[in-house]
């Protein structure tokens, strides 16, 4: 009897342990869909469960039995971010709605002689799905632009390996449901071409990186008993970003891009408005931010970065900013302060020209500079060594570690140290009297000389 307790009590305990290991677990999980159909025969696949999540060894393995004999010319569309959400809120392979965007996959999955979805794989970094293609094909990829793709010759005697980069709605100008309906229309522009020069083709649908992460919160987080109720967080706005081939060049982000130009037109804040990034450029040397906005204005940030020689390290500087408003333009110079390691972003709670100015107007080039007037609120920009994805890297912030509230604490303290000592000096310098009046005997005195 106490035997079989104590075997309760163990079983017990080992779930217990169990549960409470694998509520430690919950953490950020992250997919990607991985859409497949070819012209010719997949190998095949059983339908997964619902909720399934398909692991790296086995999209690995099925490729692998896929592009294992023979030659093949594959088509990667590579989006610079997908998540099954935006088949479900855009319509789609995983979506009902009546304003589906995604007409010409649906019909290339539908048309196909075969066709796999892999509605949730496990991502594990921007270049997995292309390093293992280019491993399988034994092939260098070759990124090709739609408009261009009828002009070239394809062999397929030998293995091709086209990649055609897809953008995605973040830091862009226009919403998530035109950039998705823009990209389904290149993906049926490509397949069309393809199937026009009568070339055996296999497909693959798939992400840079995923575009929403699923949080699992663990339950030993969520707050027990009563909670007042609390206003939502706001969200967030994401950072403007300029993409080369799917991968961030630059970033910027501000609360506030308030512009007003020769002292005749009224503040306008740039922020709520979303720009175009279009003109933009980059380089190992140098960069330019262009934000194009309907408005009119165009507001550029020109960097670059060179190595110092005092330092032994590669700095990056804000040189100039130009702002341009139909056929007005003004140049504002950035000083020494607006700069930073190569491989870190800069931050300012208040970047402005006209107090403390860390923008200088050139009047040199534009005689009217002086009268325009530039406040960039909690700004943050970064033009090189964008290694984290969507993410700045870290801060070098222009406030200086001596604030004025330090100096004010430093001089205050000083002060009180000065008046503390002196207090101690004549405490100790006291002398007291050698002689005392005594009641009972004769008066002290005190001889006088005139």
């Amino acid at each position: 009897m106490e035997a079989s307790k104590c075997s309760s009590k163990v079983q017990l305990l080992a779930f217990i342990s169990f549960f409470f290991a694998f509520l430690a677990t919950g953490s950020c999980s992250a997919q990607v869909p991985l859409l497949i159909w070819s012209s010719d025969s997949l190998p095949p696949l059983a339908s997964p469960a619902a909720g399934h999540i398909t692991s790296s060894d086995q999209w690995t393995a099925y490729l692998t039995s896929t592009f294992s004999s023979g030659s093949h010319t594959v088509l990667l569309f590579l989006q610079d971010k997908l998540s099954k959400d935006d088949f479900t809120v855009f319509g789609g392979v995983f979506g009902n709605k009546q304003d589906n965007v995604f007409h010409n996959l649906e019909a290339a999955l539908q048309s196909a002689s075969s066709s796999v979805i892999f509605q949730a794989s496990e991502w594990l970094g921007s270049s997995a799905i292309l390093a293992l293609l280019q491993d399988k094909l034994d092939v260098s990829p070759l990124h090709v632009d739609p408009d261009t793709l009828a002009e070239l010759s394809i062999n397929t005697s030998v293995n091709n390996l086209l990649v055609i980069s897809l953008p995605y709605c973040t830091g862009l100008h226009k919403p998530c449901k035109d950039i998705l309906h823009g990209n389904d229309e290149i993906i049926g522009k490509v397949l069309s071409m393809v199937k026009a020069k009568n070339i055996p083709y296999t497909a693959i649908y798939t992400g840079l990186q995923p575009s929403r992460v699923i949080s699992e919160s663990s339950v030993l987080n969520q707050p027990a008993g009563r909670s007042l109720l609390q206003a939502p967080v706001p969200d967030v706005k994401p950072p403007i970003m300029f993409n080369v081939s799917g991968n961030p060049c630059i970033m910027l982000w501000a609360q506030n891009l308030n512009v007003s130009i020769s002292g005749t037109l009224p503040w306008v804040d740039l922020a709520t408005e979303t720009p175009s990034v279009t003109k933009s450029r980059c380089s190992s040397n140098s960069s330019l931010l262009v934000l194009s906005y309907t408005s009119g204005y165009t507001l550029s940030f020109y960097m670059s970065q060179r190595f110092y020689p005092g330092s032994a390290r590669n700095w990056f500087t804000l040189d100039m900013v130009q702002l341009q408003y139909k056929d007005l333009t003004g140049v504002f110079l950035g000083s020494r302060d607006i700069s930073a390691p190569a491989e870190y972003s800069y931050h300012c709670s208040f970047v402005s020209s006209v107090e403390e100015p860390l923008l200088v107007p050139n009047n040199s080039d534009n005689k009217n500079t002086s009268q325009w007037m530039l406040n960039f609120v909690d700004f943050q920009i970064q033009g090189f060594g964008l290694a984290n994805g969507t993410n700045f890297s870290y801060a070098s912030d222009c406030a200086g570690f001596f604030s004025p509230g330090i100096w004010m604490g430093l001089v205050t303290g000083l002060i009180m140290l000065l008046i503390l000592v002196y207090g101690l000096h004549m405490i100790t310098h006291l002398n007291t009297m050698d002689r005392f009046d005594d009641p009972n005997g004769p008066l002290i005195s005190v001889p006088q000389t005139e």
